[in-house]
């Protein structure tokens, strides 16, 4: 290489490391936690910077029709600054009572104690404008959300109680603290039902939960919702912060539904006791003949927590031709722990020998059993 060659590289890498050096260009990288957000939400800012002085630099934080100018925002370390900005949303009604839930205001100079006001779509946009003038900014989206409830389990013992979820970020509506909503439940025994109070998990999680215990001896009241077994529950929600195409005035029931029922078998739910023959003074019967009265007396025990409503039947047959010669019943409602009579008469017409049964059913359109069913036979003559 000669001489005028080595010094002609000698040059041009002098004059490369010398851009490089002395480069004094700034620049930034600005970030949010999330991309989209909800109304009342917490946001959180991230600045990475080269070149840049927070004392000769702006930053701005905006919203349509509001914003935060000269925010200041914290130094993590070298380089590194962050801050945050709560949403506050607009005057709006969430919970169908005609009362706004809530306090929409803009204030606040840096780095967490800033409030911005939003309205239901839109976008909140961060601006770092720099000493020369040269300005950088992003933008992050503002929606709402559909709301969605759900019951922890398909079906219910009725001792038990039940879990149920709402998300809704949109209910989120303080993120510095726990919020609460109210969800109706109720059953088919109780359909008014009751209003209980879901709690937000954790702050800004828009995830909210309660339980149900279910109750049989008494009313619904706080918590405790009368249920029988066979019921259906449903959980309900309504949404007060549709997203588009909804307007804004919209809302959405929304609902989550299960069952319950006993752990006691259904033929198990009344205990019946074996069948009484009398006359019509109540005396029992050893003896029996054609033409004379005889009083059919069962009794049937509740031994369950709930009222259970029964068609008690009565049913006797010819024992020698098989035909039925008569066939009664009687349909009621028998408390809970109640143990009853039930009677019902009968006239034979003819010697002979009769097969009396008698049946316990839910209903006469559900032939359900619900106990073991009791025969007698007997002769008369």
């Amino acid at each position: 290489m000669t001489v005028m060659m080595f010094v002609a590289v000698l040059a041009s890498v002098m004059l490369l490391s010398g851009l490089f050096v002395g480069s004094s260009t700034a620049y930034a990288a600005i970030s949010t936690d999330k991309g989209t957000y909800t109304w009342t939400d917490k946001v959180r800012i991230k600045v990475m910077t080269h070149g840049w002085s927070e004392e000769e630099s702006f930053v701005e934080i905006s919203t349509p029709g509001h914003e935060l100018k000269s925010y200041h925002l914290s130094k993590a370390r070298d380089r590194l600054y962050i801050g945050e900005i709560v949403l506050t949303g607009f005057l709006h009604d969430v919970d169908g009572d005609g009362k706004p839930d809530t306090s929409p205001r803009t204030s606040g100079n840096g780095s967490n104690d800033g409030f911005l006001e939003t309205t239901r779509d839109g976008k909140i946009t961060i601006s770092l404008r720099f000493a020369d003038g040269t300005k950088m900014s992003t933008s992050a989206g503002i929606a709402w959300n559909h709301g969605k409830i759900t019951l922890d389990k398909a079906a219910y013992d009725i001792d038990g109680s039940a879990n149920l979820q709402v998300i809704d970020p949109d209910m989120n509506l303080n993120p510095r603290t726990l919020d609460k909503i109210k969800v109706n439940v109720s059953s088919d025994s109780d359909k008014a039902g009751i209003r209980v109070e879901a709690i937000e998990t954790q702050e800004e999680s828009g995830i909210f939960e309660t339980a149900v215990s279910f109750v049989q001896d008494k009313a619904s009241s706080g918590d405790r919702l009368f249920a029988i077994p066979g019921d259906a529950i449903h959980a309900k929600y309504e949404d007060h912060t549709m997203p588009k195409p909804h307007q804004i005035s919209d809302s959405l029931e929304i609902v989550s539904s299960a069952t319950v029922d006993s752990s006691i078998p259904f033929t198990e739910r009344l205990e019946t006791s074996p069948i009484l023959l009398s006359d019509v003074h109540g005396k029992q019967l050893v003896s029996f003949s054609s033409d004379k009265q005889i009083q059919i007396v069962g009794t049937i025990t509740n031994n369950q927590n709930f009222a259970q409503k029964f068609v008690y039947f009565v049913q006797v047959k010819n024992n020698s031709t098989n035909f039925t010669e008569s066939v009664s019943w009687m349909q009621g409602e028998i408390l809970s722990k109640q143990s009853m009579d039930v009677s019902q008469s009968w006239i034979p017409k003819k010697t002979g020998t009769y097969q009396i049964e008698t049946f316990v059913w839910e209903s006469i359109d559900d032939p359900a059993v619900m106990s073991t069913p009791m025969s007698s036979l007997i002769t008369v003559k």
